[in-house]
């Protein structure tokens, strides 16, 4: 049994049915069906990709493995067993012998006043979708209005969190936002801006310095505005009030602070560290032999480092999937336990157009270089739709990006605070239990003038009654945002991949 189809949830299963050759029943629990290439989700946001490109599908791939829709909300140790909700609200248990805790992570929260209430994040594909659209709707509803004010401030995009996740959002959301304004007569003087903020004293700065002074330099000169040492003290409707006791006008903050584990991890009852599941070097949890955790779910201890546990990056998590899998199979006999043991052969940023910043097997690059190793790197890495994606990239050096608002997912539905960042959420159905704050969620929704917001006109007014027309939305597990001290929060910057030999 897995529960997750993450980068260590699926390459287990992937590893699992080779390995298991028919003679296993392997059940995948996940609420999508698919596996998301997250690395590629800025180019989503940014018009350069369709959304399909990045996910793979989990039936099609996985063909010895069976795919169970739903998200687990309660595991039972002592009796095998995990309670899950499905995605039209009904509820369900599966049995296992042996369990594999995938669960990932989710959007990390500080307790900074209007966030949760204000801003957006960026960890699934429903919210790089909503992030398309607003962008240009805000452009869009900036060349119309006759309010310089009001003009400027559409035009300005925040971005939190100067990690993997928000340096490439930002980099490539200059990239789309000019190229909305370029060449158009009825855009000229538009200027968009772009923010990037962080607290720390540089960008990446989990990275090597001069993969950080290259992705500083091609942000600076294609003009973002990067204010390390800065961050939001408060978001309000109008815009967002910075540390330095700037205040700027704006309607979008872009939350990329960085990841926290999936809630489920701590729900167990088990010893944790910092939200995540201890384990041992062979990825057991210790006391109960049957239970294994990998990826952003695990703490897994570092061998190359004692005392420090791997960070929550992909490239740990699609090898901690692979081990996984030889060790489940070899606590059924087929074969012996082995520890995890990494080496990091470099790592690569996207910074949109041909730049990039990468360190091969050390070596450091920049420009059209790094951006063709970066790109080769993700063609390589992706477990599907190689050829797809390759044509998105060609297409996309000889056409113009098609700005358009599709209109499929609203702010209400992307909420920041969310424990299924891979869902959108949808009015409730028949059956649903839900919680206070999604209750009230159509209502509680701010007016369109807000940061990340959309015009109140066009938001959903009181729930509608619950009828067989309307698809029940999947039931949420309580969820706690986590503040610095709390043990639940992680530091770790939220796109994982980009570092993967």
């Amino acid at each position: 049994m897995i529960v997750g189809a993450g980068f260590a949830g699926y390459r287990t299963a992937r590893v699992l049915s080779r390995l298991a050759r028919g003679r296993a029943d392997i059940t995948l629990l996940n609420p999508t069906d698919y596996f998301l290439y997250l690395p590629l989700l800025p180019q989503v946001a940014a018009g350069i990709l369709e959304p399909r490109r990045v996910t793979v599908s989990l039936s099609g791939t996985l063909r010895q493995v069976r795919l169970v829709l739903g998200e687990a909300d309660r595991i039972d140790l002592d009796a095998r067993t995990v309670h899950y909700t499905g995605p039209e609200g009904d509820g369900g248990s599966l049995s296992y012998d042996r369990l594999v805790l995938a669960a990932g992570s989710v959007n990390k929260l500080l307790p900074v006043p209007g966030v949760a209430e204000h801003a957006h994040g960026f960890r699934g594909l429903p919210e790089a979708l909503y992030l398309r659209d607003h962008v240009t709707r805000q452009v869009e509803l900036a060349a119309a209005t006759d309010d310089p004010a009001s003009c400027a401030a559409r035009c300005t995009f925040v971005v939190v969190g100067a990690g993997y996740t928000g340096t490439e959002v930002a980099a490539h959301g200059k990239l789309f936002s000019d190229a909305q304004v370029h060449k158009h007569p009825m855009r000229t003087g538009m200027r968009p801006r772009w923010l990037l903020l962080d607290i720390a004293d540089r960008v990446l700065p989990e990275l090597d310095e001069r993969l950080s002074r290259t992705a500083d330099r091609v942000l600076r000169e294609r003009g973002v505005d990067v204010r390390m040492g800065t961050s939001v003290k408060e978001a309000t409707r109008e815009g967002v009030l910075l540390t330095d006791g700037e205040f700027v006008d704006t309607r979008t903050l872009v939350w990329c602070v960085g990841v926290r584990p999936d809630p489920l991890a701590e729900s167990l009852g088990l010893p944790m560290e910092r939200g995540r599941l201890l384990v041992d070097p062979q990825l057991r949890v210790p006391g109960r032999p049957e239970v294994f955790a990998c990826g952003d779910a695990a703490a897994v201890p570092d061998l190359e480092e004692p005392g420090q546990y791997t960070p929550m990056t992909a490239q740990h998590a699609w090898r901690q999937g692979k081990l996984c899998a030889h060790n489940v199979a070899a606590s059924l006999g087929d074969g012996e336990p082995r520890a995890y043991r990494h080496r990091d052969l470099g790592f690569v940023v996207d910074l949109g157009g041909v730049k990039a910043a990468a360190n091969p097997l050390g070596v450091h690059l920049s420009g059209p270089a790094a951006g063709a190793v970066t790109r080769g790197y993700h063609l390589a890495a992706m477990p599907g739709n190689r050829v797809r994606v390759a044509a998105d990239w060609l297409l996309d050096a000889v056409l113009p990006r098609q700005a358009v608002q599709l209109g499929l997912v609203r702010s209400w539905s992307v909420p920041l605070d969310t424990a299924s960042p891979e869902l959108a959420r949808v009015p409730s159905g028949p059956g649903r239990q839900t919680s206070g704050d999604e209750a009230a969620e159509p209502a509680a929704e701010p007016s369109g003038s807000r940061p990340g917001g959309e015009p109140e006109k066009r938001r959903p007014g009181p729930r509608p009654p619950a009828g067989p027309h309307l698809a029940p939305g999947p039931v949420k597990r309580t969820d706690s945002p986590a503040g610095p001290g709390d043990p639940a929060g992680t530091d770790n910057p939220d796109n994982p991949v980009q570092g993967d030999s």
